[in-house]
């Protein structure tokens, strides 16, 4: 779906949840494969029995990459992604967890080079089954303003 969402239609405290979606190990697998990252952490299960979680943990970067994609539901046309800022891997995710997104707007402030445009950042926040925060990290989007390109005032 396409809706159009300018930089005045946000508003700070807002928040969205994802449905949950179970990672598996061929999500790990199929990572691993992409990445080249096939440290044992990830793909060794009798050498992860000799760590703290004794099991295999899931890539950082594939909880990232999986939970953005959970948040990605509607095309908006008015603004694009800029970027992720402080991306933090604050606890594993296993083989058989299912993680939940929810996505709390944290701010917005004005774009210094571009008057036509704002930033917009939303807090996304990766939760296990137990409710347990994973990974956290700040999305920017940068979006129009109303009143440039023939928009509403």
């Amino acid at each position: 779906m396409e809706k159009a969402i300018y930089y005045e239609d946000y508003e700070i405290g807002s928040v969205r949840e994802t449905t949950g979606r179970t990672i598996t190990e061929t999500d790990i697998v199929l990572h691993a494969g992409q990445t080249g990252d096939f440290f044992p952490h990830h793909m060794d299960a009798e050498w992860c029995k000799t760590t703290d979680f004794r099991q295999r943990i899931a890539h950082g970067t594939l909880i990232f990459s999986v939970g953005v994609g959970m948040t990605a539901t509607l095309i908006n046309p008015a603004a694009f992604s800029y970027g992720y800022d402080k991306l933090r891997f604050i606890r594993p995710v296993f083989i058989g967890d299912t993680i939940k997104v929810k996505v709390v707007l944290k701010e917005k402030y004005d774009s210094p080079k571009h008057p036509d445009k704002g930033f917009v950042v939303e807090n996304v926040q990766v939760y296990n089954q137990k409710e347990e925060l994973c990974l956290a990290a700040d999305h920017l989007m940068l979006c129009d303003k109303k009143g440039f390109y023939g928009t509403e005032a």
